[in-house]
């Protein structure tokens, strides 16, 4: 393959990555159910399991195709590490943030910042990457913009825990994608270099006599330990997906599990809806549509 075709490739949008990233959005949408079963559990205690116990899935992965030797070069580029440590660092903040919210009663503030952060994300697609929008994809970026201003006037103050998880994800994402090593390679490192923290933390918590594991109600302990499956699993399936995928792309395809998290704050959390959300999040939802029609009529004429 020529080194053009390669860049075409790299800059372009993938079936794999696409259903990669697919997978990863829907399983997100479904999360805040197991994460509002560990409410009454402190969210630094839920990020410490999460963190640890998404160790073995992710070794079982690299173990299963063969990228062991991939990690232990990572290991030994300080360079490497040192980028993993900024991308573990982001996202132990934001799964910290998303946990509180969602325990605490914000799940609709959790959807809002989902939604929010496709702008961010083509921000940074088009300011650092020097991603090409459409006019079409700037009137649907308005529209967002326009609902997100709703929101934020509804509430008389800057959505905090929305545009803190904007921030933590959205730069997650673009130096996820920027990492020089696989997606599951990077997931490992990243859960490895946040080990020891997460280990520390626990004992301390055991000999404090504030652990909830092996100590708390019945099924905490499963709970916690099924933390290592919901977080790794679609992370890793999103770090695949982001490799194929233009970061103008993810941004649109994260509307899935914001959407997901919104109809589960309504109807099944029971978090109230007003008047000014009524009329902000069908504009986000136009916009969309209106942002994946352009999306798809600029891949139908490139021959995509």
């Amino acid at each position: 393959m020529t080194d053009s075709a390669m860049a075409a490739q790299e800059d372009g949008d993938t079936l794999k990555g696409f259903l990669f990233a697919l997978g990863a959005y829907f399983l997100w949408g479904f999360l805040p159910l197991y994460m509002k079963a560990l409410a009454h559990v402190p969210p630094t205690e839920v990020i410490a399991h999460r963190v640890l116990w998404s160790v073995p899935v992710a070794g079982v992965i690299l173990i299963a195709t063969r990228r062991t030797a991939d990690l232990v070069r990572a290991l030994r580029t300080p360079r490497m590490l040192g980028m993993a440590a900024v991308t573990a660092a982001l996202i132990s903040v934001n799964w910290g943030i998303y946990v509180w919210a969602i325990g605490s009663g914000h799940a609709l503030d959790a959807a809002l910042g989902y939604y929010i952060n496709p702008l961010f994300s083509i921000l940074l697609g088009s300011v650092l990457l020097r991603e090409r929008l459409a006019g079409l994809q700037w009137v649907a970026i308005a529209l967002a913009a326009v609902a997100v201003a709703i929101l934020t006037w509804d509430a008389g103050r800057l959505p905090l825990v929305a545009l803190s998880l904007t921030l933590t994800w959205g730069f997650y994402a673009y130096f996820k994608k920027s990492l020089p090593i696989g997606p599951n390679q990077g997931f490992m490192l990243e859960v490895l270099l946040l080990t020891p923290f997460a280990l520390g933390y626990m004992f301390w918590l055991a000999r404090a006599g504030q652990s909830h594991f092996w100590q708390g109600v019945p099924g905490d302990t499963q709970l916690l330990l099924g933390c290592g499956i919901v977080t790794a699993v679609p992370l890793i399936l999103y770090a695949n997906g982001a490799k194929g995928l233009r970061l103008s792309t993810i941004a649109i395809m994260q509307y899935i599990a914001p959407t997901m998290i919104f109809l589960t704050a309504v109807f099944v959390f029971g978090e109230p809806f007003g008047r000014a959300r009524a009329l902000a999040f069908p504009l986000i939802w136009a916009a969309l549509v209106i942002y994946s029609w352009s999306m798809l009529s600029r891949a139908k004429r490139s021959g995509r």
